[in-house]
């Protein structure tokens, strides 16, 4: 276009590389300006930044897809990290209440980014914002302002960002684990021995005594504050293998209550309810592809006790069909009915969970 308005305004004609060298200087200019930042200092206790990081660690010689959950005293920048097996709603919550646990008290403000499962809407040119009904009750239960970052502007919140990228470099990198009850534990390690005693680059200090010093006592105290109560009531089916699925890992139930729509409540454990009745209880698992213990050896067991016995559900035959005896269906009792004395869909026998 630049070329055509020279040749009709001004009757020169010249290539595409001239126009290109005379108008890089502008284009540096002008890329130099957007990079431009003032950095942002906070008083202590005005702000803390959280976000995720997505990190593939091996556990147990498995690759595993993990959240890491970092948040950061934006005065102090003293750090806690969490590891989790999603990025849900759930996760936020528990990872935040953790931070104000670990670092005894409330910032005045939380800065965070604009993610689904916490702001519903957030307008770049009137920067108005939605946040989702829980994550307002949730601020509103613990006393702190909430601040989403700019859209498509992460260094909004650069404390947090350098600091995930600091965990993924420094306290995860070319590292494995057997279990992820030890990641937790070399996490916390991480955070105590090195993340908070080294020297920040920025200001000059260990984050630690900077908290301690000044930043400690400006948080707002957790004294009477209870936790938020965070509840997931789902509904699934259980599976051939005799369990459920939630987040990516099985839960074992009955083997009666296949192919059955059960309702699963989360909340610190996960329960299997059947018709109002508490069929299973579990740990809530960590990570993903995870399965209560044993579920496999009691699959295998029940198949060695009932090898051609039909699985009933609710009254309907499920499973492979019992050999043909050669008479009519009409003959003698009626093929599948009834079952042994003793038993029914809650009966004794399954692939495990409290019955």
């Amino acid at each position: 276009m630049i070329r055509q308005e020279l040749a009709r305004e001004k009757g020169i004609v010249v290539s595409l590389r001239t126009v290109e060298r005379a108008v890089a200087p502008l284009r540096r200019e002008l890329v130099a300006q957007a990079r431009a930042t003032v950095r942002f200092e906070t008083r202590p206790g005005e702000q803390m930044q959280i976000d995720f990081g997505v990190r593939r660690i091996e556990i147990g010689g498995v690759a595993t897809v993990v959240f890491l959950f970092v948040a950061t005293l934006g005065f102090s920048r003293r750090l806690h990290v969490r590891a989790y097996g999603h990025e849900k709603q759930d996760s936020w919550f528990d990872g935040l209440e953790s931070a104000f646990r670990a670092f005894g008290g409330v910032a005045e403000e939380v800065l965070l980014d604009n993610a689904r499962a916490l702001i519903l809407h957030h307008d770049v040119a009137s920067r108005e914002v939605v946040l989702h009904p829980r994550l307002h009750a949730f601020a509103r239960h613990w006393g702190f302002r909430v601040q989403a970052c700019a859209p498509y502007r992460a260094r909004t919140k650069g404390k947090d960002e350098r600091g995930v990228g600091y965990v993924k470099r420094n306290a995860i990198a070319g590292r494995f684990f057997a279990t992820w009850a030890e990641l937790e534990a070399h996490l916390e390690a991480w955070t105590r021995d090195i993340a908070d005693q080294r020297c920040h680059g920025t200001t000059g200090e260990a984050p630690i005594e900077r908290y301690r010093r000044e930043e400690v006592q400006a948080l707002k105290p957790l004294a009477g504050i209870p936790p938020f109560t965070t509840a997931r009531d789902l509904v699934r089916r259980v599976g051939t293998y005799c369990a459920v699925e939630v987040d990516g890992n099985a839960y074992s139930a009955p083997w009666r209550l296949i192919g059955e729509r059960v309702r699963v409540v989360e909340a610190g454990t996960v329960r299997v309810l059947y018709a109002g009745r508490e069929v299973a209880i579990h740990a809530d698992l960590k990570g993903r592809h995870s399965s209560t213990g044993g579920l496999a050896q009691k699959i295998a067991l029940h198949h060695q006790r009932y090898p051609r016995r039909r699985d009933r559900v609710g009254g309907r035959s499920r499973g492979v069909a019992q050999p043909r005896t050669g008479r009519k269906r009409s003959e003698g009792r009626r093929f599948g009915s009834g079952r042994p004395s003793g038993t029914g869909v809650f009966g004794n026998g399954g692939c495990g969970g409290r019955i």
